[in-house]
């Protein structure tokens, strides 16, 4: 990260704790409508702008203000870094905890957390959980010159995949299927975004990329149609309908523990695409926001927009999330160990 989006960051941070003490001793007492009218949402989004992860929160962005009491403003802040840590780790850490700010992070966090990944400064189940908008189907796509077209290519043949960072599905997931089952990609890292990934795709400088599906949709979708890529494989537990021709990754282990492996770090896909906001949220102030995010969800307007956008929409309450997040990262302590060892050994 350079110097000078660290201080960037630094002043994000000082201007919203600032902020909130301010406004702290006003809040005693106030209704939820009292306390949010005439406030700003600061709605974080841990990945570049432009990607699909950005499309949702910014459309998401757009219309929950209208269903929080008090109607405050809302305002949407890139903050990309270390897999979404950077993120993360500034709601559990660092930002106000008086329901202000609302977050995406990825979808494995509880992963990261169970597994020790040294950028962790969170913990997931003491995170306020908001709800789920997408579930997130992260694909993997080679481009039409890739000398690798399907898994089983994969396997003998090597070819370069665009990524972002250590910590991100997109590096973790490909990672993943090179320790368990010993495809052959060559994972380079440094891309900033989707949007970065693709272009690196179009110019040459990688073969494919593993990125969200809604991602896709959302920036090309006219690239599975026309044959510029070709999506080989689906990280998740089973085969989503619209790729019902495309293996899902559970499916490609050759021993009851590889399958027992993939499945252990897939679960967290149910996680998806999900808002949360900081420990110790006032309980009136997280049930209105996880109320007015179960109304935009199924606002017509919000769904036809986001559709329009290339993306879908695969809701879950905030307290059913809430409790999935607990159950991702409870594994058995073995195959826990052998999961981390395959997710975490990047090359």
């Amino acid at each position: 990260m350079t110097g000078t989006r660290m201080r960037v960051f630094a002043a994000i941070f000082a201007a919203l704790a600032i902020s909130a003490a301010a406004s702290a001793a006003r809040a005693e007492g106030q209704t939820p409508a009292q306390f949010y009218h005439g406030k700003t949402i600061d709605m974080i989004v841990g990945f570049a702008a432009g990607g699909g992860n950005d499309v949702y929160v910014r459309t998401l962005g757009r219309y929950i203000g209208k269903y929080i009491p008090g109607n405050p403003a809302v305002v949407v802040r890139n903050m990309p870094g270390a897999g979404t840590f950077l993120a993360t780790n500034a709601v559990y850490n660092t930002l106000p905890r008086n329901g202000t700010v609302m977050a995406l992070g990825s979808t494995t966090l509880p992963l990261d957390e169970k597994f020790g990944n040294p950028g962790v400064r969170f913990k997931t189940a003491e995170l306020n959980w908001i709800g789920r908008i997408a579930a997130r189907v992260d694909v993997l796509m080679m481009y039409k010159t890739s000398p690798v077209q399907n898994i089983q290519q994969a396997l003998t043949t090597p070819s370069i995949l665009a990524g972002t960072t250590v910590g991100s599905p997109v590096v973790m997931y490909p990672n993943l299927l090179n320790n368990v089952i010993g495809t052959k990609f060559k994972i380079v890292r440094g891309y900033e975004g989707t949007r970065a990934a693709l272009l690196a795709m179009e110019k040459g400088e990688a073969n494919g990329n593993s990125t969200g599906f809604e991602a896709l949709r959302a920036i090309h979708p006219d690239w599975i149609k026309n044959g510029t890529v070709k999506v080989i494989v689906q990280f998740a537990l089973k085969r989503d309908p619209a790729l019902a021709d495309v293996p899902a990754a559970v499916e490609l282990g050759r021993t009851a523990e590889q399958t027992a492996i993939l499945k252990a770090v897939l679960n967290s896909t149910a996680v998806g695409l999900a808002m949360f906001t900081a420990p110790g949220v006032p309980a009136d102030r997280l049930t209105a926001l996880r109320r007015a995010f179960d109304a935009t969800v199924k606002d017509p307007a919000f769904v036809a927009e986001l559709e329009k956008q290339g993306g879908d929409v695969s809701p879950l309450p905030g307290e059913d999330l809430q409790k999935l997040v607990r159950e991702v990262a409870d594994l058995p302590p073995e195959l826990a160990a052998k999961a981390k060892a395959a997710y975490l050994d990047v090359k």
